[in-house]
């Protein structure tokens, strides 16, 4: 029997007419089309409503919800607000992937439908992705963002409505987009992102950038890894790692004084004690072996409790 391959889009945005049509056109050629696309226009005051008309009127499974504007742009827990406020418009079962997808990106004709399949091959799989690849603003060459396999990456979050369900959905909160994937390894999902040829996609704009500037999106990604539970130790190993990354040096600078300004300030953390044990101790292996070997470890060690609650999709 033919698997069901009905995958809801949900893509928040605000003044993105000048990538809107890439991403509007890129999801338009798809191999295997979304059952259902909500555009969550937030606020706008560019030629963003007018271009979703216009390809509402030609996409049949495009539908735009209008939100008031809310005085700017609000990344991190704004952004995930606008989801929700697509997401709360439907019946998430009538599905059976949901996606978060940005309004700043090129996509392959057969994105999603490769990612189903990676899905279907394997029940374990919560949430996956390709990897992001954007011009290099200097030498104008297409360049990968770093970005670990054993995330799905932010801009085009692809996951199963089993899995997104069980995790308790997204955190309204920055470092949403870390704390997912985190969450289904504990409850012994698989999250990744996939470096293939076919499943690479260009992003717009670069990861870590920020209406404001990169400094300040960088600041935000040190405040999000606080946030998160992140141990000050793992998060200068990860500064360091990223220092010959754009902008060189400039972008771990900011992370760092993100992160332990924060700290500094005493902001609260996320209010989950059991998954900041479960991050740290997931973290120290990542020091003591590297992060793959520490990502296939904790899979393994959690393959048991994800087969305990899921025993009808183990036995296919």
């Amino acid at each position: 029997m033919t698997p069901s391959r009905r995958y809801l889009l949900i893509s928040p945005c605000r003044d993105e007419a000048q990538y809107l049509r890439r991403t509007l056109d890129s999801v338009a050629a798809q191999s295997v089309p979304p059952a259902l696309w909500i555009v969550v226009d937030d606020g706008s005051s560019d030629e963003t409503p007018a271009i979703l008309q216009e390809y509402a009127r030609r996409l049949s499974y495009l539908r735009v919800v209008r939100r008031a504007d809310r005085g700017g742009r609000k990344v991190g827990p704004g952004v995930i607000e606008a989801f929700y406020a697509g997401l709360d418009t439907v019946q998430l079962e009538d599905f059976d992937y949901v996606c978060k997808l940005d309004m700043d990106l090129d996509l392959p004709a057969r994105y999603f439908e490769l990612l189903m399949e990676r899905m279907e091959g394997d029940p374990r799989i919560g949430t996956t992705s390709g990897k992001p690849w954007f011009v290099h603003p200097q030498t104008g060459a297409l360049e990968p963002e770093i970005c670990g396999d054993e995330m799905s990456v932010g801009m085009t979050k692809f996951y199963r409505v089993a899995c997104f369900k069980e995790i308790g959905g997204f955190v309204r909160q920055v470092m949403w987009d870390g704390i997912d994937c985190h969450r289904c390894r504990m409850l012994g999902w698989i999250a990744e992102s996939v470096d293939t040829e076919a499943l690479r996609f260009v992003h717009l704009r670069p990861q870590g950038a920020s209406h404001n500037g990169i400094w300040t999106g960088r600041l935000r990604k040190g405040f999000g890894q606080y946030f998160m539970g992140t141990s000050p130790l793992y998060h200068l190993a990860v500064a360091v790692y990223h220092l010959p990354a754009y902008p060189a040096l400039i972008g771990s600078m900011a992370m760092l004084w993100g992160y332990f300004r924060s700290w500094l300030k005493g902001l609260p953390r996320y209010d989950d004690l059991e998954f900041r044990r479960f991050l740290r101790a997931y973290q120290r292996t990542c020091l003591r072996l590297g992060k793959r070997a520490a990502t296939a470890r904790v899979n393994a060690e959690r393959a048991r409790l994800w087969q305990a609650s899921h025993p009808v999709a183990e036995s296919r």
